[in-house]
């Protein structure tokens, strides 16, 4: 019987996708059966009939243009049958025990709604390039452990959010809290779900022993661009207002403050400070138009206690930042 599907949404990825199936579907023997689905959202390089070609054992959804990467690995959740979902981004490549490691990690938490893998540089193997996501009271999403030693990060812990480029989702969770938020498009929606997971009471892992090389900003271009910068500062002042309550908004606003204006400090060395207000601006205007359905999303069971334990975990965040300074 089939227990996992790993989803790979693909743009214009023809030159990663090759090596990601490969090393995919060369799992080892013991590995629980799992089924591979590729929705490419609009590719116009030739990507689907490689895929279609080479691997006729992948089943492919095309989308006749690129709606964004939340409404691509939410078709691919919604077409899996299986008990768990990988997501996985294009420009990987698995280690052969990648599928089971994440299988036997979920399992062993039931209360756990995801469980990010161990994501290495890809030019630099002994080096981290996600280890689980973290979030703070600045309003910063960061990746645990970026560009550190991967040997320091060898112990299974919670984290804030799973890193939605490698990990294992539980299916059925995602009945109950909803799937990834579509105006997001891109950047954010894994902190976002994994956010929403933890107002309804569920928590989210990283292990170790799922490795995978990780490209990084394949579809995008590069790190740090207008359109990624432009679209994360939007998609951060939506995190905050679909899935705060009012009152803890107010007690992070100096917080929020402080942090919103750092970013822009940090985006205006670069050349796009104006671009980053923008952002910012267009996450007011999102949040003011799709806040019911985000609280709705997010809110509905929403409990106290949960949100103190959040508060707690974006206190402890801050405090792991400011001591590396």
């Amino acid at each position: 019987m089939v227990k996992v599907t790993v989803v790979i949404p693909n743009y214009n990825g023809i030159k990663f996708m090759e090596a990601c199936l490969e090393a995919l579907l060369a799992q080892n023997p013991d590995t629980p059966a799992f089924q591979v689905v590729v929705v490419d959202n609009g590719s116009k390089d030739g990507s689907p009939e490689l895929i279609a070609r080479r691997f006729p054992q992948v089943r492919i959804i095309v989308l006749a243009s690129n709606t964004g990467f939340c409404h691509g690995v939410n078709v691919g959740i919604r077409a899996s049958k299986t008990p768990y979902v990988i997501l996985l981004n294009n420009d990987t490549k698995v280690a052969p025990d990648f599928v089971k490691a994440l299988y036997d990690a979920i399992r062993r938490k039931p209360d756990a709604f995801s469980v990010s893998a161990k994501m290495l540089m890809w030019d630099d193997e002994r080096l981290v390039d996600d280890a689980g996501d973290r979030y703070c009271a600045l309003g910063w999403a960061y990746a645990r452990g970026k560009g550190k030693p991967a040997s320091m990060y060898q112990k299974p812990v919670e984290v804030f959010s799973a890193c939605g480029g490698a990990a294992i989702y539980r299916r059925e969770v995602f009945g109950e809290i909803g799937l990834f938020d579509e105006e997001h498009f891109a950047y954010l929606e894994d902190l976002d779900i994994g956010y929403r997971a933890k107002l309804y009471g569920y928590r989210n892992y990283y292990e170790p022993s799922a490795k995978v090389i990780h490209y990084g900003s394949a579809s995008s271009g590069s790190r740090y661009n207008e359109w990624k910068t432009g679209m994360a500062a939007a998609n951060s002042v939506y995190v905050i207002a679909k899935n705060m309550p009012l009152w803890q908004q107010v007690l992070n606003l100096p917080f929020l403050l402080a942090g919103f204006f750092l970013k822009f400090l940090f985006f205006c060395k670069k050349g796009m400070g104006i671009l980053y207000l923008k952002g910012l601006r267009d996450g007011v205007r999102k949040s003011m138009e799709h806040l019911p359905k985000g609280r709705s999303q997010g809110q509905t069971r929403l409990r106290f206690r949960n949100c103190l334990a959040v508060q707690g975990q974006l206190y402890a965040n801050l405090f792991r930042i400011l001591k590396k300074f």
